[in-house]
């Protein structure tokens, strides 16, 4: 908790807003989806009874974790109640999710780590012909999310279970077009997570969004979201602090962005950096 402290403060003294953005692509991006008030509340309204509901629930399943655990030091016997309002992605971020798969409009869309499938839906319900697939390597997290997905009717979601370091790879070799979309969070961890950014890439397209979460989550991941940023075919990268958005636009310089989503934070400072590359 310590680090994630450390590099907030080190990242409001280099995040900005939309003022002074030289690209038009990323202004356009970050004025109309990332920093957009946009009401979509008839289809986020049900996702966050789900959510609602889960954080009532007290029912207990045994996690099964391939990854790096978790800050809380939760066992393995945890409440979903508990995984609802620690583990699973805030309300904004699934909404930002939602809107960058509205505007992009991908038809493929992967999932590196469902949890209690909260994520996963506002991925699914933002584009109804996008084939959302998502990996979750723990049973029983894996049948509560998939009680999540009936629940909201929806029908575009294959969500394979297992180990994704054996899962993965034989999933991208059978997607059925190229890779469109896809948001990293399935392993906290410097070489995994590095590991399975690479073994994306054969199936993107220059149009491709990755994203990556909790970038900033422990010195591992800062590391790797330096690996990542550094990787010859990425282009362009807009640093979000929780998340991260990675581009493979050709014809444009390498640049990276450390832009604000905290209206808050946006009343205090008032500027953008582009980094160098």
């Amino acid at each position: 908790m310590l680090f994630q402290a450390l590099s907030y403060i080190r990242f409001l003294l280099r995040s900005g807003n939309a003022h002074g953005l030289h690209s038009p692509f990323v202004f356009g991006l970050y004025t109309r989806v990332i920093d957009s008030q946009h009401d979509a509340a008839a289809a986020y309204a049900p996702i966050e009874a789900r959510r609602q509901a889960l954080r009532q629930n007290p029912a207990i399943i045994t996690v099964r974790d391939f990854g790096a655990g978790s800050h809380t030091g939760a066992g393995r016997q945890r409440r979903l109640r508990d995984i609802a309002r620690t583990a699973a992605k805030p309300r904004q971020f699934g909404q930002l999710l939602f809107r960058l798969v509205q505007h992009f409009q991908p038809k493929v869309v992967l999932e590196l780590g469902t949890s209690l499938g909260l994520t996963t839906a506002y991925l699914a319900a933002a584009n109804a012909q996008a084939q959302v697939v998502t990996f979750e390597g723990c049973p029983q997290t894996a049948a509560v999310a998939r009680q999540t997905f009936v629940g909201l009717g929806l029908t575009n979601i294959e969500l394979v279970e297992g180990n994704l370091d054996e899962t993965l790879a034989p999933t991208l070799t059978a997607l059925p077009g190229p890779l469109d979309f896809a948001f990293f969070d399935g392993n906290h961890r410097y070489e995994p997570t590095v590991r399975y950014f690479e073994q994306c890439l054969p199936y993107r397209t220059d149009q491709s969004v990755f994203i990556l979460d909790d970038i900033h989550w422990s010195a591992e991941m800062a590391r790797a979201w330096r690996t990542i940023k550094q990787h010859p075919e990425v282009m362009l990268t807009i640093d979000l602090f929780f998340i991260g958005l990675v581009f493979f636009r050709k014809n444009q310089p390498k640049q990276h962005f450390t832009l604000r989503f905290d209206n808050v934070m946006d009343k205090l400072l008032n500027r953008v950096k582009p980094l160098s590359a």
